[in-house]
């Protein structure tokens, strides 16, 4: 496992602030030994929580052009059919993946194929879990199109903690199943709209690992 290139700025900034703050603590308030502990201890479990943030796992994508892969870590929170009304202006099944604080924020692509859409929106910071978060919280949409010609759009969606979404990918380019495709910082979910005769391979609540769990089969 290693860091991820999208915390190098932010991690080497909480080192830098932890040992200054220390440092001056240290120099004013030398003489009293619980207080410049307690910070000590603080300072270094803030510290880690950021790092392991930005972790990256090794991840072993099993390619498969019948199968859509969670694009992230997480948890399922939505599975149901809805409209999708920003590219397909119809009825598509509807997969939502939760991801916490405590998860890996990289995002995979979850079919091989084509970059045929792809769109930045601003927009709120609801809490990640709140209905209205994937039309109106910042959010990317990108739309895959598989070389059989099956098309599935997913968004990375900001959460209440997020304020930056990160992206790989543009319209036109070529990409593997299982690259990287973003990056999402702090709190978030990423939704997947697959065709209605997908297989669904989840189940609501269910865990999963980006780049490697099966969340539908195309038929």
């Amino acid at each position: 496992m290693t860091i991820h290139k999208e915390g190098y700025g932010l991690i080497l900034g909480t080192a830098i602030g932890v040992l200054a703050s220390n440092l001056l603590l240290r120099q004013f308030a030398g003489d009293i030994t619980w207080l410049t502990t307690l910070w000590l201890v603080a300072s270094l479990i803030f510290f880690f929580i950021i790092l392991q943030f930005f972790r990256k796992p090794t991840r072993k994508t099993v390619v498969n052009p019948n199968h859509i892969i969670a694009p992230c870590d997480g948890k399922v929170v939505v599975i149901e059919e809805v409209i999708e009304t920003e590219y397909f202006n119809g009825p598509r099944r509807q997969i939502s993946i939760f991801m916490s604080p405590v998860n890996v924020h990289i995002n995979w692509n979850p079919i091989a194929g084509v970059v045929q859409y792809f769109k930045y929106h601003k927009g709120k910071y609801l809490v990640a879990w709140h209905p209205k978060s994937s039309t109106e919280n910042e959010r990317t949409t990108t739309v895959l199109r598989s070389p059989s010609g099956v098309e599935v759009l997913f968004r990375q969606v900001a959460g209440a903690l997020a304020k930056r979404i990160v992206w790989y990918v543009q319209e036109g380019q070529q990409v593997a199943q299982g690259s990287e495709m973003g990056f999402i910082k702090f709190g978030s979910r990423v939704d997947v709209y697959v065709p209605l005769d997908a297989i669904i391979n989840v189940n609501l609540e269910e865990k999963t690992t980006g780049g490697e769990t099966i969340l539908a089969i195309l038929k």
